[in-house]
């Protein structure tokens, strides 16, 4: 019997971590952009996000989209005290390595890389993995989001007491772990609707 060759669903499809810019393709059809009604515009939050496939798919249930886009912004985007943005960035960039999600973790790496200026130890966190050594306040940071990834009851005083020691204030610790548990749940949405590929020419 003559060896059978598995030809790839999607050949563009990314293997190796990275934080080029990559799109994603979705197993289930997205609405089309002209079936958007103002309610969907609204659950958006950004009209911007019309233009994603992901996003799109979301939108065929518009109040829970509006309440994910809007917990996202306020754990990401809001600058009130807590943990710097390079340090939320990281932990989703590490919840995503762990997972598996290739796709969210080049859109956190390059927000950590960005955020911190710390390109180099982004990319050894792609790289090596979880276990990259990248300084004792980010290893906190990573050990502190990987815990709560592998399994919630993993995460304990410890973890707490770490990123004390590491210099994280009571906020700035919730910021982290707000980050984690939020890409925990994001990166099992996009692993299990779609995939992802290499970004248009």
């Amino acid at each position: 019997m003559p060896d059978t060759i598995l030809t790839p669903v999607n050949p563009a499809e990314p293997v190796v971590f990275t934080r080029d810019m990559l799109d994603w393709l979705p197993w289930l059809e997205p609405m089309a952009v002209e079936d958007l009604t103002p309610r969907h515009m609204k659950a958006l939050v950004d009209a911007a996000r019309a233009k994603s496939a992901y996003f799109r798919l979301l939108a065929r249930d518009p109040d829970a989209l509006e309440a994910r886009t809007l917990t996202d912004k306020d754990i990401f985007y809001n600058p009130d005290a807590g943990a710097p943005r390079a340090e939320r960035e990281l932990a989703a960039a590490a919840v995503s390595r762990f997972n598996g999600c290739i796709y969210c973790a080049s859109v956190h790496a390059r927000f950590a890389g960005t955020y911190s200026k710390r390109v180099d130890d982004v990319q050894r966190l792609l790289d090596v993995g979880v276990g990259a050594d990248l300084g004792e306040r980010w290893n906190a940071v990573v050990a502190a989001s990987v815990a709560l990834t592998a399994t919630p009851i993993a995460f304990g005083a410890a973890h707490v007491e770490r990123l004390r020691g590491a210099g994280l204030d009571d906020l700035a610790i919730a910021d982290v772990i707000q980050a984690a548990s939020f890409f925990n749940w994001a990166n099992r949405l996009m692993l299990s609707l779609g995939e992802p590929t290499a970004a248009a020419g």
